[in-house]
């Protein structure tokens, strides 16, 4: 595979935007091979994972061979080596972690599989002291909704999503499968006390959150004080959601979704009980990653949700009403919606911010974009 750096510039911007919004589009990398995740280190590096179990080090002129150390990822359908995130405290500690799909190491299970996450310490190019933290309790078959996306919350706890597993769907209801839920771990894999639900009989006491179908995105509010993630719903029925510990989103009990072969999975698109969603996209824009921008680059955006997509083939704007509450408890309302980049006809993967809040943007085609003034 040839790595070759592109200078492909577009000015954009969108005149029906609440928010005025232009930017520099420029392609930096192209010919990585299905990129998922990114993460910045604090020189500025970015740390990109591939499906197919290679990850790469961008360090702003050009892209590293791969990084060695990874354990065994299986790659299968929409499974393989997904997010990657620093730890906060990178800088001294050096640890990398990483979530992907692997095979059970029970020979009685050696066709099932599940979403893992593990870190290891990351010193140049080369992975060490590589640690499991997690490997889900329920291992499924086939190739589909792994989810993985990781982020750290400000007490450097982590919390990262497991799919339903597609055909799976009833574990998303279930305390004790890992299915259909957001995980909450301590940095060193180990159980926070006060997750919801330690020392509950029936229930997992990993779990954080539960009823989801596919999280995709995950981003810390760092003003409210609120966790943001989105999910894929099926045929309709695209979710942002404001993530609380205990609380169930309500998959496949409640949906604004139908089947893909147009059956319906519920008749009910709300329970007591369960949360309804922040935006509901119905038809589906197919949500791949979620970001609360803060930034100096792009001041007009702060406080505002950046999400990209896959289906829509664009990065969708949220404008939240509320810019800031740090209670966690205000409430926080959708203003308006805007669409950028549909031009270029990518499926955009995931997003990433540098120090001074440029936008860095993977796509599926395998191509690494900067956004900047």
């Amino acid at each position: 595979m040839k790595w070759y750096l592109l200078l492909v510039i577009f000015l954009t911007f969108n005149v029906n935007a609440a928010i005025e919004f232009t930017f520099k589009t420029t392609t930096l990398v192209s010919g990585l091979t299905q990129p998922w995740g990114m993460t910045t280190l604090p020189n500025g590096d970015l740390i990109i994972t591939e499906r197919n179990g290679q990850l790469r080090r961008w360090n702003g002129k050009s892209l590293s061979a791969k990084i060695v150390g990874l354990p065994e990822v299986l790659y299968i359908g929409q499974g393989g080596l997904l997010d990657v995130k620093a730890h906060p405290d990178f800088a001294n500690n050096h640890w990398l972690y990483f979530t992907y799909s692997a095979a059970s190491s029970d020979p009685q299970k050696k066709n099932k599989n599940g979403t893992h996450l593990a870190r290891a310490k990351l010193v140049g190019n080369t992975l060490s002291q590589v640690e499991v933290l997690f490997s889900p309790r329920f291992m499924k078959s086939g190739g589909y909704h792994f989810a993985g996306r990781i982020e750290f919350l400000p007490d450097n706890t982590l919390v990262f999503g497991v799919g339903d597993g597609y055909s799976y769907k009833d574990h998303a209801q279930d305390l004790t499968s890992d299915l259909g839920k957001l995980i909450r771990l301590k940095d060193d894999g180990s159980i926070p006390a006060d997750n919801p639900f330690v020392k509950k009989a029936n229930r997992n006491s990993e779990i954080y959150s539960y009823g989801h179908r596919n999280p995709q995105g995950l981003s810390f509010d760092v003003k409210r004080n609120i966790l943001f993630s989105n999910e894929h719903g099926p045929k309709g029925g695209d979710e942002v959601n404001i993530i609380k510990p205990s609380l169930n989103y309500g998959w496949p009990e409640i949906t604004y979704g139908v089947d893909y072969s147009g059956e319906i999975i519920s008749e009910d698109s709300s329970k007591e009980g369960m949360q309804q969603p922040l935006v509901n996209w119905t038809p589906s824009i197919a949500p791949s990653s979620i970001l609360v921008y803060y930034g100096n680059a792009f001041p007009q955006l702060n406080g505002h949700l950046l999400n990209t997509t896959l289906k829509y083939q664009e990065l969708r704007l949220v404008e939240l009403a509320n810019t800031g509450d740090a209670s966690g408890e205000a409430p926080v309302k959708v203003v308006s919606q805007s669409s950028y980049l549909k031009n270029l006809g990518e499926r955009f993967r995931d997003i990433e911010l540098d120090k001074q809040g440029n936008i860095y943007l993977l796509t599926d085609s395998g191509k690494l974009i900067k956004l900047e003034r």
